[in-house]
C-alpha cells in the first residue's frame, strides 16, 4: 500500500523513526542499518515501507534500500519466520552478508544473530537458496561481477571456509584479492597473506 514514505525525521527510538510528511507522523519500524545511516532529527529521508497488517495491529516497517525491503519480503515468506525475525536478521547482520550466506549455505553467520537458532537459519537457507542463487550475483558487488563466480573463485571460497572461516568470511576475503585469470592456489595464497596483515 505505501512503496514508501518521504518525510523529515522528527523522532528516532531504539527500533523506530516518525517521519512528518506534510503534518501526518509516521511511525517506522527500521532495522539498525537504517536507523544509523538515516541523519538526525529534522533531516529528510525516503524511507521505502511496508505495511504488516494483523488481525490486532498494522505496523510499517522502514528500509533505506529497495534491496534490504526486498530481503525482508523473502524472509517472512519463510515459514515461522514473522516480521519481527526478519527485522531483528535485517539488523544482525548486512543484506550484502546475508545474500551470500544463502547462496553459500553458510548457516553459522545466520545464527550468530541474536535471537536466531541453527533450525531458523538452516530453514532460511533451505527456503531462499534457490532464490537467491538466481537473482543476479552483483547484489553481492564483487568486483568479478562481470564474470559472474567463476570455479576458481568458488572453489577458493569453498577451501578457504574448510580452514575454519564462515563462507561469508571466506567470500569477503577472496573478494578482496581475486582478479581476473588467478588460479585457486594463488587466490588462497593472496587472501591468506592478506588475512594476516
Amino acid at each position: 500500500m505505501y512503496s514508501f514514505i518521504y518525510g523529515k525525521i522528527d523522532e528516532k527510538t531504539d527500533n523506530a523513526l516518525v517521519l512528518d510528511c506534510n503534518g501526518v507522523g509516521y511511525e517506522i519500524f527500521v532495522t539498525t542499518q537504517t536507523l544509523s545511516s538515516v541523519g538526525g532529527v529534522g533531516d529528510y529521508v525516503k524511507i521505502h515501507t511496508y505495511l504488516h497488517v494483523r488481525e490486532d495491529a498494522m505496523c510499517l516497517f522502514g528500509f533505506q534500500s529497495k534491496k534490504e525491503k526486498e530481503l525482508f519480503l523473502s524472509l517472512i515468506s519463510v515459514s515461522s519466520v514473522g516480521a519481527k525475525t526478519a527485522m531483528a536478521i535485517l539488523s544482525g547482520i548486512s543484506a550484502d552478508d546475508l545474500i551470500s550466506a544463502i547462496a553459500f549455505g553458510d548457516a553459522s553467520s545466520i545464527a550468530k544473530i541474536k535471537g536466531i537458532g541453527k533450525k531458523t537459519a538452516e530453514r532460511i537457507i533451505l527456503e531462499l537458496k534457490n532464490s537467491i542463487s538466481n537473482q543476479d550475483i552483483s547484489l553481492l558487488n564483487l568486483n568479478n561481477s562481470a564474470e559472474g563466480l567463476n570455479s576458481e573463485f568458488e572453489d577458493a571460497v569453498i577451501l578457504l571456509s574448510t580452514m575454519g572461516l564462515t563462507k561469508t568470511d571466506a567470500l569477503k576475503l577472496v573478494n578482496d584479492v581475486y582478479t581476473s585469470g588467478d588460479k585457486t592456489e594463488d587466490i588462497v595464497a593472496k587472501a591468506l597473506k592478506n588475512m594476516n596483515r
